[in-house]
């Protein structure tokens, strides 16, 4: 009878401890998905032209672009419909976009001319 006793216990044991390590790697791969969803873009903007650290990210989710004004005149960066601020020379801001579907996003400098002289691209959400 003991025995019967004991092979229930140490299935119900089992069973919890799948459950837990179930739930581990669960909470590891949202974990990861969440990281892997956020992504920093450094962005260097000078005459006339726009450089980004990478022209894509593997997947939908939020990207902050760190855009520098490393030229002589003063620019700023718009994708998606959103915009910064007037960016000094030398000076720097940040712009935060989710983008919630794969696509291609035009990006321009949109201080009048700058676009049509070259500060201009396509980033791509694979």
């Amino acid at each position: 009878m003991t025995m019967r006793i004991v092979r229930p216990f140490h299935a119900l044991a089992a069973i919890a401890l799948a459950v837990l390590a179930l739930a581990a790697l669960a909470a590891a791969h949202t974990v990861a998905e969440a990281s892997a969803a956020s992504t920093t873009v450094h962005v260097t903007e000078k005459e006339f032209n726009i450089k980004l650290s990478t022209g894509s990210v593997a997947r939908p989710g939020t990207v902050t672009f760190d855009v520098k004004n490393a030229g002589k005149v003063a620019h700023d960066f718009r994708i998606k419909g959103k915009q910064t601020r007037l960016i000094q020379p030398g000076k720097t801001a940040s712009l935060t976009v989710a983008f919630k579907k794969k696509a291609r996003y035009h990006y321009i400098c949109a201080v009048p001319g700058h676009a049509a002289l070259g500060m201009k691209g396509v980033f791509t959400v694979r």
